[in-house]
């Protein structure tokens, strides 16, 4: 009796042994597999988020290629950096907005208490800014043009300026 019944511990030890072995195994080419899945559908995802953020970056000086050999090209002579004149053009746009009558490139005037101010600038080419403006209860966009002169100040003209309805 005493055999039988180690021979029964022997044996149900070894189909544990082996239900063990395979669970973790599977369990492993299972993780593996998964893993596989999950890498891929991020690769895919960070694609897709990569194409998208290319297509919203297509309308900027960052990505123009003919708006940058513009500056390298003008009649003055001297290479404008891109990439210097963008932070000094928007800092330039938005220091308009401590004029106590608001910034006067968002192309309206003050309706009601507050004023307008501009608070977010996109350079889009050589030569024209959206931007997008508030005066805290009204929204609106504004289209410039922005100018380099050549004694390297800045200067604005508004092109087009809408408001949005409240």
């Amino acid at each position: 009796m005493k055999k039988s019944l180690f021979l029964y511990a022997l044996i149900l030890a070894i189909l544990m042994n082996i239900y063990t072995y395979m669970f973790l195994s599977k369990e492993v080419t299972f993780e593996q597999d998964r893993y596989k899945k999950v890498t891929t559908k991020l690769k895919d995802s960070l694609n897709s988020v990569k194409d998208k953020l290319v297509d919203a970056n297509y309308f900027s000086l960052e990505k123009n290629e003919n708006a940058q050999n513009y500056f390298e090209s003008s009649n003055s002579g001297k290479i404008i950096q891109y990439e210097k004149l963008i932070p000094v053009v928007t800092e330039k746009l938005l220091d308009y907005n401590s004029n106590p009558n608001g910034n006067p490139y968002v192309g309206q005037d003050k309706i009601g208490a507050n004023k307008f101010i501009i608070n977010k600038v996109k350079i889009l080419n050589h030569r024209w800014i959206i931007a997008d403006f508030s005066d805290g209860e009204i929204w609106g966009e504004v289209l410039l043009k922005y100018f380099v002169n050549p004694d390297d100040s800045i200067s604005f003209e508004v092109n087009q300026s809408l408001l949005y309805q409240k």
